[in-house]
């Protein structure tokens, strides 16, 4: 721990750095609870230039929590659409509608009451409450680690149970009881713009001469690298069917949550509005015309399917790195599946109606490019007429 002389001129510094440096960011112009919780639940492993547009647009249909408490699921996942990590946007109207009906439309002052909403936990808490409501809780996230790990020269991984509750007792030890809001947005500040995790600034840090890594001259190598899982790497086939309108069907999120192969393959599309899809196993294509031809009411009376493989598309979810095979069905008319919804094509490659993931939109971007060189098969594609 530094001493008390060291940390009264740690705060002071740090604290003064940021009211002069800080960046002019939306959730940083007022107090309002809902604003601050919005933002720190969409700022969780999203970088900040993503999360600007996606906040402003997102406040603007949904002003208050009684406005998100009260808008249709289908809706606030279109709006996060493309933000990543839907759990998050589903987690945040589940709390905003706990927070009208538990606690009168304010977000709870208590840290016991706040921790009961769903995607709050300790750092999040400890954000929100201190930002807004000025309560006496120290933050400790990846960013903070970071910067209390060089401070005080700590080695080793600090996800470790043990090592990661001695830096939150560093972080307690360090909060600034007459400004905690500042102070943990200055920590978190400073491990975002200076203390980054490679080439850290240290010629510019306000606080360096406290820093035991940068006397060492070991700052560039803590923390220690954390062991990462290994990477999954999975398969998976997609059927765009497009009719001669450039419409194409998208089947629904999972109604259950029962870990069948259909809802595990939604699950990698974010549980939303997604193409046809199977995983893989030998032969992508044969194994998606098979489950085409179960889907409901769909192709019973179809006399001739045919995929034409048009593009390969890689995707990343966390640990999991995903090839997607994308198949093009010209289709004249468009069959019934039920539950499916009929959009266009075009649409889906930049904004849509629906609330799709990434992943399905850079699905429907590698079909788009495509359909002009499909089209000549046209005639030979997929019918849906009576024989």
């Amino acid at each position: 721990m530094l001493q008390r002389n060291d940390t009264r001129g740690f705060r002071k510094q740090l604290l003064g750095w940021f009211r002069q440096f800080q960046r002019d960011l939306p959730w940083r112009r007022n107090k309002d609870p809902y604003r601050i919780w919005l933002s720190e639940i969409m700022l969780q492993q999203t970088r900040v230039a993503a999360v600007i547009p996606y906040y402003e647009r997102f406040l603007e249909r949904f002003p208050d929590v009684n406005a998100l408490a009260a808008a249709p699921r289908e809706e606030v996942l279109r709006l996060w659409s493309g933000l990543g990590y839907y759990s998050r946007a589903r987690n945040v109207q589940h709390a905003a509608q706990q927070i009208v009906a538990k606690h009168g439309g304010a977000f709870p002052r208590n840290e016991a009451e706040a921790l009961e909403l769903p995607g709050i936990g300790s750092y999040t808490a400890a954000a929100i409450l201190s930002i807004a409501y000025g309560a006496k809780h120290a933050v400790l996230d990846g960013n903070v680690a970071r910067v209390l790990a060089r401070i005080f020269a700590v080695r080793g991984e600090l996800r470790d149970t043990k090592r990661w509750q001695g830096l939150q007792e560093r972080a307690d030890a360090l909060l600034d009881p007459k400004f905690p809001g500042d102070w943990n947005q200055a920590v978190m500040e400073l491990g975002a713009t200076l203390c980054t995790p490679r080439a850290p600034q240290c010629l510019l840090c306000p606080v360096a001469q406290f820093c035991r890594a940068r006397k060492l001259g070991i700052a560039e190598f803590l923390p220690a690298v954390r062991k990462k899982r290994a990477t999954e790497q999975i398969t998976l086939a997609s059927a765009v069917l497009v009719d001669p309108l450039g419409h194409t069907l998208l089947l629904p999120p999972p109604a259950g949550q029962a870990h069948t192969p259909r809802n595990e393959v939604s699950a990698l599309a974010s549980k939303m509005w997604h193409f046809p899809t199977v995983a893989v196993e030998r032969n992508a294509e044969e194994e998606l015309l098979g489950f085409l031809r179960e889907l409901p009411r769909s192709l019973a009376r179809t006399r001739k399917l045919v995929l034409q493989p048009v593009a390969m598309v890689r995707h990343t979810v966390t640990y999991r790195a995903i090839t997607i095979r994308v198949f093009h069905a010209p289709v004249d008319p468009l069959p019934h599946i039920s539950d499916a919804k009929a959009v266009s094509l075009a649409e889906l490659s930049e904004h849509a109606s629906l609330a799709i993931s990434n992943l399905t939109r850079k699905i429907a971007r590698a079909a788009l490019a495509n359909t002009a060189a499909s089209a000549a098969v046209r005639p030979e594609a997929l019918s849906f007429a009576q024989p």
